[in-house]
């Protein structure tokens, strides 16, 4: 049986342990208001103290329900928060490709959905490097995807897989809730409904499966989930299965 509190015990000690061992200051964490970075955040917050941890709220087009979330998660576990608004930059890079492509519009979607997360991990970036130079010791920036995205490729090359460190990559969706409840992330964000803030769709509404049926396919083999669901499930990852790794030439 999952016990929530010992695992974000174990995960406390191993982010201060690695911290520790390698000589790191901070991190730097994209805050979206949802439950996988409110729980890195507060994990984070935990194990460094408040003052190691930098919080970066990126809108783009974004709702007011998130930021809300994400000021108010800042404020329950005492991190600072930025706001560096991608708004006007990611519509000056649509408006130049349109200009340089004359697309037809659909064409646009997937990589107007991709160029918001590839952005927004630029700004992390910057961010730690700029935190880095400033406080006189190295930021990193941490991860908040868990199993069951990983699983079925749902994140972004260039985008949201670039980390420097993780923490829920181990853990399903069910299992991030139950260590956000035993950290004290406040309810209604840890239960709130998952979604990119991108799409204006649910993650489970944009994959077309449920994550606790995900969460059975990785641990049980898919026993508890109906063929169709479990055939889709194995589909997206084969699919994606691009994004894990690089074709690389080697030498003879």
């Amino acid at each position: 049986m999952f016990d929530a509190q010992k695992t974000a015990n174990e995960i406390i000690t191993f982010i201060r342990d690695f911290y520790e061992k390698n000589n790191i200051k901070g991190v730097v964490i994209g805050i979206s208001g949802g439950k996988d970075s409110a729980v890195v955040a507060g994990l984070f917050t935990k194990a460094l103290g408040k003052e190691n941890v930098t919080g970066i709220w990126m809108p783009c087009h974004s709702r007011e329900e998130d930021k809300m979330n994400a000021l108010e998660l800042a404020n329950h576990f005492g991190f600072e928060l930025k706001e560096f608004d991608l708004t006007n930059i990611y519509d000056n890079y649509v408006e130049q490709i349109i200009a340089l492509n004359n697309p037809d519009i659909n064409d646009l979607v997937d990589s107007n959905i991709n160029l918001k997360p590839r952005l927004r991990t630029a700004t992390l970036y910057y961010h730690a490097a700029y935190l880095s130079k400033k406080n006189k010791g190295l930021y990193l920036v941490a991860g908040t995807s868990n199993k069951c995205e990983i699983y079925v490729g749902y994140f972004t090359k260039g985008g949201d897989n670039i980390a420097d460190i993780q923490l829920l990559a181990d853990l399903t969706v069910d299992e991030v809730i139950q260590v956000g409840e035993a950290i004290g992330v406040p309810y209604h964000i840890v239960h709130k409904t998952p979604d990119d803030g991108l799409s204006g769709l649910s993650d489970e509404d944009k994959l077309g499966v449920k994550y606790r049926d995900i969460a059975d396919v990785i641990e049980n083999d898919g026993k508890n989930t109906d063929e169709k669901a479990k055939q889709r499930i194995y589909t997206l990852h084969e699919r994606n299965a691009h994004k894990f790794s690089t074709p690389t030439f080697r030498k003879k």
